[in-house]
């Protein structure tokens, strides 16, 4: 709607040309008035008038006939299209679309205040919900049209409305509050300024998503609680360094919030702030100003486990230079390295390591992070573990011993047996297993089950080569634990 589409019918052209004169002819013709656009969309001659909001046209296609009610394929009528657009046309007030959403309601999420103020007098309920619960007041407030909600608010709206999330349009601004001059008209009025959503968001939870710094300093000058929860546990500044708001982040710093306060998970904005896609500055800022940056979560999971977890090489790096305990294990005895080898960050498991992580160290189910590594796939990561201890192996290659470039016995099994080799085989990646080979893997290393490294190997022999008998009774005895080797490793090693 609004642009003008050469399949369209004359009269249709006419309307968008805005040439009355050729539609009196087209009508007096006797063209359809209420026919159909040709997209499908189901729109009259009338919808496109109201659009445009030519009073004049749409009086000439009234009188020829046209349906105030027609109803588009959303369930828009004329009424419909020209509050969008802020214009006026008659028609059947509480007619609602898709989303139960009548005229009102979409004169005042555009701020059309004329168009509402026309409608008004021919409401019976201002308070009327649409599909989400929500009323007119809801959409003004989330326009920002300080205008309209004034004029909702004089004509009787109720401040006190909820939509199905439980938000008042006081904290309706929950999510999208960004409007500091409707804030304080509301605030006037009577809203409360520590309300809840059904999640336990308030205005404050909003403002700080958002990144409205003007809000924030208004709402904490208006007695809102600085550390108040949600029921997730989180506070306003746990949620502005999730999203990156830095300006905000520094004014709840400011102003006392708690930089160390646990969520029900027991992340503090520190952990947050390390995952977040933006929250670099706002992680330095935390750390400047008193985060514990060895502080764990109820899962054992440092700062440096979560950046390691996303890749955060920047955050690490802060994290590591004040102070972040390289080698901290998690309740399943994972090391921000393994972390790293599981996602496949070289550039995190690189700086891990020139900080001195030990990549012997043994996690969940006795894992090195090289068997992770192999396991998921990342060569680049492989090779770069495999790469730890070749000074060690330079320096010993005469020796008889056999010698590994990683610095440790890259044979070492874990708790049920497996080598690196075993899981290189598992996760099917050849050149993580040429890797392995080359750094003196064992191949006759057999786990507990009995199994060699290559058994994944034989079954693809088999399979190509039309042996599907032997086949079936080979996976009868390695698929079970073939399987709980990778959930073994997803559900308990990395867990965010």
């Amino acid at each position: 709607m609004g642009v003008l589409n050469i399949s369209d019918p004359p009269l249709v052209q006419a309307i968008f040309n805005r040439n009355a004169d050729e539609v009196q002819l087209f009508l007096h013709k006797k063209d359809e008035v209420n026919a159909l656009d040709q997209e499908r969309q189901r729109r009259t001659p009338l919808h496109a008038a109201a659009w445009l909001g030519d009073v004049h046209i749409m009086d000439l296609l009234i009188s020829a006939g046209a349906n105030v009610n027609a109803k588009d394929h959303v369930w828009l009528t004329p009424l419909h299209r020209a509050a969008a657009s802020r214009n006026e046309v008659r028609g059947r007030r509480t007619a609602r679309d898709k989303f139960w959403q009548t005229a009102l309601h979409i004169a005042a999420a555009n701020r059309a205040t004329r168009c509402a103020d026309t409608l008004l007098p021919h409401i019976s309920s201002l308070n009327i919900a649409d599909r989400t619960g929500r009323a007119a007041l809801h959409h003004a407030a989330q326009s920002g049209c300080q205008e309209m909600v004034k004029l909702l608010l004089n004509k009787g709206a109720s401040l006190s409305a909820s939509d199905k999330k439980e938000r008042q349009p006081s904290t309706g601004l929950l999510i999208w509050v960004s409007h500091l001059e409707v804030v304080k008209l509301l605030v006037s009025q009577g809203s409360d300024k520590s309300c809840k959503d059904k999640r336990g968001y308030t205005p404050l939870h909003a403002a700080a998503a958002s990144g409205h710094v003007d809000v924030v300093k208004y709402l904490l000058r208006n007695g809102a609680e600085i550390d108040e929860p949600n029921a997730f546990g989180n506070t306003a500044l746990h949620v502005a360094c999730y999203t990156g708001q830095e300006a905000v982040a520094n004014e709840l710093v400011n102003r006392g919030a708690n930089v160390n306060q646990p969520n029900n998970r027991g992340y503090t904005p520190l952990h947050l702030a390390a995952v977040s896609t933006n929250g670099a500055l706002c992680l330095e800022l935390l750390v400047n100003n008193g985060a514990d940056v060895n502080m764990q979560s109820k899962e054992g999971k440092s700062p440096l486990h979560m950046a390691a977890i996303h890749g955060r090489f920047t955050r690490s790096q802060i994290l590591i230079q004040n102070g972040g305990e390289i080698d901290c294990v998690d309740r399943y005895g994972n090391t921000p390295l393994h972390v790293a080898a599981k996602y496949g960050h070289e550039l995190l498991i690189s700086t891990l390591m020139t900080n001195g992580a030990d990549t012997a160290r043994q996690g969940i189910h006795g894992m090195f992070p090289l068997h992770l590594a192999v396991l998921y796939g990342f060569s680049d990561c492989c090779r770069k573990l495999l790469s730890s201890g070749q000074l060690y192996s330079i320096v010993l290659s005469m020796s008889k011993e056999h010698v590994l470039s990683a610095g440790f016995d890259i044979n070492t099994p874990d708790d049920f047996g497996r080598t690196c080799l075993h899981a290189a085989a598992s996760g099917g990646n050849t050149e993580c297993l040429n890797l392995l080979l080359s750094s003196g893997a064992d191949m006759n290393k057999k786990d507990k089950f009995g199994r060699y490294a290559t058994f994944p190997y034989i079954l693809a022999f088999y399979s190509n080569h039309g042996f599907q008998n032997i086949l079936s009774k080979i996976i009868e005895n390695i698929a079970i634990s073939h399987l709980f080797f990778r959930a073994a490793a997803d559900d308990h090693c990395l867990s965010s």
